[in-house]
């Protein structure tokens, strides 16, 4: 995966920080200077540490995990959908619905009533009921599908999550951090950065910005895919390779055994006869 330039990221504002007034002390170590009341970001850092992100949401997707993305903003939610879909990953980009992770049982509650809903809608039940019905149900759907609609296929808590705005999705970021599951996220210079992760201090307000690391993370996810699959394959191939060469050995085995000569009692006492006459003789 060809890594983030330099020139990429001033191209993308993504070095534009807060007003000073705003900012987060703990960002003082990501910020190169002020310029005109406003932080500008260490775009070396933000380059070094977006590799190390990349390559974390790389090794949890190699290992099958999934990674949920989170961008409620609005400036960020189309990018954020479609940067997920393509990475086959589940997303939220409406609004955080709270304990959608801490309260996931209950959450799945709702996911199989939209499953059901969707069921009915697509083979005629819908049409049956009445008018009213069909219309509370169909709003009902929608509400779900907009909220939930994301993570519909997500039969379990992710493995780590990836988020544009940590201030907008605290509550997220909050529920995350309880559960231990990790933080890949932007982090801005009003940002404390050591609720995460993987920080990638970042503008996490222009649109360029936003579609440039979120781009990023999912190409680094797409890559740890395919590595994951390759080496999966590849351990199969080697236990099936093994397995065969276990028959082999085992067949050969049995062959042997079989053709050795079967020592019978008549066998044995011809034999013992036999010696015995041998020593007689010679005495």
């Amino acid at each position: 995966m060809a890594r983030a330039s330099i020139e990429d990221l001033l191209r993308a504002g993504a070095h534009f920080g807060h007003l000073t007034s705003r900012w987060n002390p703990k960002m003082a170590p990501y910020i190169f200077m002020q310029r005109n009341g406003i932080h500008i970001l260490d775009l070396k850092q933000t380059q070094t540490l977006l590799d190390e992100a990349a390559e974390a949401a790389g090794r949890f997707a190699s290992k099958g995990r999934k990674i949920l993305f989170i961008g409620t903003k609005k400036q960020a939610q189309g990018v954020v959908r479609e940067e997920a879909e393509r990475a086959g990953m589940p997303f939220v980009v409406d609004r955080w619905q709270g304990g959608m992770m801490t309260n996931f049982q209950t959450i799945r509650g709702s996911l199989r009533r939209m499953e059901t809903l969707r069921r009915e809608d697509a083979d005629g039940t819908t049409d049956k009921l009445k008018k009213k019905e069909r219309l509370m149900r169909s709003r009902e759907l929608e509400k779900l599908d907009r909220v939930l609609g994301g993570i519909a296929d997500m039969g379990k808590l992710p493995g780590a999550v990836f988020v544009v705005d940590v201030k907008r999705e605290h509550i997220a970021v909050d529920e995350a951090r309880k559960l231990n599951i990790p933080i890949i996220a932007l982090v801005d210079s009003n940002v404390d950065p050591d609720l995460v992760d993987f920080p990638i201090p970042a503008n996490d307000d222009a649109m360029k910005s936003v579609a440039l690391f979120t781009r990023h993370i999912a190409d680094a996810i797409i890559e740890g895919q395919k590595a994951g699959a390759i080496e999966r394959d590849s351990a199969v191939a080697e236990a099936q390779s093994r397995a065969a060469d276990e028959a082999k050995a085992d067949d050969a085995e049995a062959k042997a055994e079989a053709e050795e000569p079967v020592t019978t009692m008549a066998d044995a006492e011809t034999a013992a006869r036999t010696e015995a006459a041998a020593n007689k003789t010679s005495a």
